[in-house]
C-alpha cells in the first residue's frame, strides 16, 4: 500500500471479516506486518441498510468495530466508504459529540480557481437551527485552521444573495450569529462563490450542501462527455484533441474527483473520515491522508478551544 511506503509512522488495522480480507490481500499479494494487520468482525452493514437497524442489530459490524477502535484508543481515526447514514448514526452513538456541538457535520474540500475551499454541511442535517450553523462555521474554520496552518480563515453562509436582507430567517439569524462569533466572517456567498474561491470555509444546511455537491457532480460528468463528443465529431477535431491532450489532462488533474475523495464528520469525539462508496485505490489513499492530516494537526483539539472560548465570551 502507497500510504504504509509513504509514511513510516502510519499504521493500519484492516477491519472486517477475516477470510475476506485475507482473500483480497493475497489477490493483491500484500501481507499483514507489524504495520498492517486485520482485526475480525463478524457482520457488514449493507449500503442500503437502515442506519438505525444496523446501529441497533450489528453491534459486531466491520464499521462499529472501528469506530470502537477509535472511541478505546487503539486507533486514531477510522476510514470508512461504507454506508453514510450508518457510520454518521454509529460514530455519533460511540464517540459522542464534542464539547458545545449538538449534530455532527459532513465536510469536504470541493476546487475552486484558487485550489479548494471547505464546504458543510454536505447532507448529516436536512434541517438546522441558526445555532447549528454557527456550530458549522467554527467547525469549518478550525479544520481549515488546523490543516492549513491559517490563523483566520474566511467563513461565507450560503444563501441566495450577498445582501444582508437576503434569506430565510434561520439563515439571516445564522448570520448575525457568525458576526458576532469572533470568526473571519465574509458574509453571504453564492453558489458560484463556491468555485471562485470567495472563502476558505462555505457554510449551508445539508440539504442545500448535499444538492450543490450533487449539481457540481453531475456538472463534472456532463462537460467531460460533452468535450469527448466534441472532439470525436470530425477528423479535424479528432487532431484538434490530440493537440489539446496536454492541457486536457492537466484540466482532468485538478478537477478529478478523487483527489478531494475523503468527507470529515466533524463534531465528535474522534476522528472519522467517509471515502466515495466507488472510490478507487487512488481516491482511498487519498481519504486515508485527510485522516492523518487531522490526527497530526489537533483539529479536536481546536474545535474544542473554539466551543470553549465562544461559551465563555457569551457568558
Amino acid at each position: 500500500m502507497k500510504s504504509l511506503a509513504r509514511d513510516p509512522d502510519l499504521n493500519i488495522v484492516l477491519v472486517g471479516l477475516q477470510d475476506v480480507v485475507e482473500a483480497e490481500l493475497r489477490t493483491r499479494r500484500g501481507k499483514t506486518s507489524s504495520r498492517l494487520r486485520i482485526h475480525p468482525a463478524s457482520e457488514v452493514v449493507a449500503m442500503d441498510e437502515s442506519p438505525a437497524l444496523a446501529m441497533r442489530n450489528k453491534k459486531d459490524s466491520s464499521m462499529r468495530v472501528a469506530i470502537d477502535l477509535v472511541k478505546s484508543g487503539e486507533a486514531d481515526a477510522c476510514v470508512s466508504a461504507g454506508n453514510t447514514g450508518a457510520l454518521m448514526a454509529t460514530a455519533r452513538f460511540v464517540l459522542k459529540m464534542l464539547p458545545g456541538i449538538e449534530r455532527p457535520a459532513i465536510a469536504t474540500e470541493m476546487p475552486t480557481v484558487k485550489g479548494h475551499t471547505y464546504v458543510l454541511d454536505l447532507g448529516a442535517n436536512v434541517d438546522c437551527s441558526a445555532e447549528h450553523l454557527l456550530q458549522f462555521g467554527i467547525m469549518g474554520a478550525m479544520l481549515v485552521s488546523a490543516l492549513e496552518q491559517r490563523d483566520a480563515p474566511s467563513v461565507g453562509l450560503l444563501n441566495v444573495g450577498e445582501e444582508e436582507i437576503k434569506g430565510n430567517e434561520i439563515v439571516k439569524q445564522a448570520a448575525d450569529l457568525l458576526r458576532c462569533s469572533g470568526l473571519n466572517f465574509y458574509g453571504n456567498v453564492e453558489g458560484n462563490d463556491i468555485f471562485k474561491g470567495t472563502t476558505d470555509v462555505v457554510v449551508c444546511d445539508g440539504f442545500v450542501g448535499n444538492i450543490a455537491l450533487k449539481s457540481s457532480e453531475g456538472l463534472a460528468k456532463m462537460i467531460a462527455t460533452m468535450l469527448r463528443e466534441e472532439f470525436k465529431r470530425s477528423m479535424f477535431t479528432r487532431m484538434a484533441g490530440l493537440i489539446a491532450l496536454p492541457v486536457l489532462n492537466a484540466f482532468k488533474k485538478r478537477v478529478d474527483p478523487r483527489r478531494y475523495n475523503g468527507a470529515t464528520l466533524l463534531g465528535l469525539r474522534g476522528i472519522v473520515i467517509k471515502s466515495h462508496g466507488g472510490a478507487d485505490r487512488f481516491a482511498f489513499e487519498h481519504a486515508i491522508e485527510q485522516a492523518i492530516r487531522e490526527v497530526r494537526s489537533g483539529v479536536l483539539h481546536r474545535i474544542t478551544q473554539q466551543m470553549a472560548t465562544l461559551h465563555k465570551d457569551v457568558a
